[in-house]
């Protein structure tokens, strides 16, 4: 069984529709027979893909720090696993996935996409990165990619590190698609 981590918002505060899709997604994920691992809050987006996957009969995995359990703030239907910081929550999200799907978000969910990002570039690994692209929210994170790459900071190839999408049939598509890229940053220089 394969193991999709899904990385998004923890706000309530957010449109409902991305509350809505990330809900859909998680039970499609569930419904797929994959097993699914998030950041274990029980709020925005993370926990909407939770409780979507919890519904088609899943238990999902929430990778937390322990300093998380005194704010109340994580869903505690799901196989907790407590990790002493930030980076190693990450690492054991990254360890244990075979697909990352990015979700709206704020700053831990753009950190978290530049992280895999940045280790599969690389070479760390080769597993697809879907940034799901609902409503045009990473409009602006494609453009600042793009304008990277205009600028020669990115290479032209690091677009194959990465799929857009905007629909749930589309993030599956890429998985169930995808073929592992081999990407030389150094490109033997």
């Amino acid at each position: 069984m394969s193991t999709v981590c899904v990385f998004g918002s923890s706000s309530e505060a957010i449109d409902r529709r991305y509350l809505d899709a990330a809900y859909s997604l998680g039970a499609a994920i569930c419904r797929r027979g994959e097993g699914m691992i998030f950041g274990a809050g029980k709020y925005g987006i993370m926990g909407a893909a939770a409780r979507g996957y919890i519904s088609e009969g899943g238990v999902p995995t929430g990778v937390s720090p322990y300093f998380f359990r005194e704010r109340n703030v994580l869903l505690e239907e799901c196989n907790l696993v407590f990790t002493d910081s930030m980076r190693e929550r990450k690492a054991y999200m990254e360890d244990n996935s075979d697909a990352f799907v990015i979700c709206a978000g704020g700053i831990g969910t753009f950190e978290e996409f530049f992280e895999v990002l940045t280790l599969k570039q690389l070479g760390r690994h080769k597993k697809p990165i879907v940034i799901y692209n609902l409503l045009g929210c990473y409009d602006g994170l494609i453009e600042l990619m793009e304008n990277a790459i205009r600028g020669k900071f990115l290479s032209e190839d690091t677009r194959s590190l990465y799929s857009v999408v905007e629909t749930e049939e589309e993030v599956f598509e890429i998985i169930d698609g995808y073929t592992a890229v081999e990407y030389d940053k150094y490109g033997g220089r």
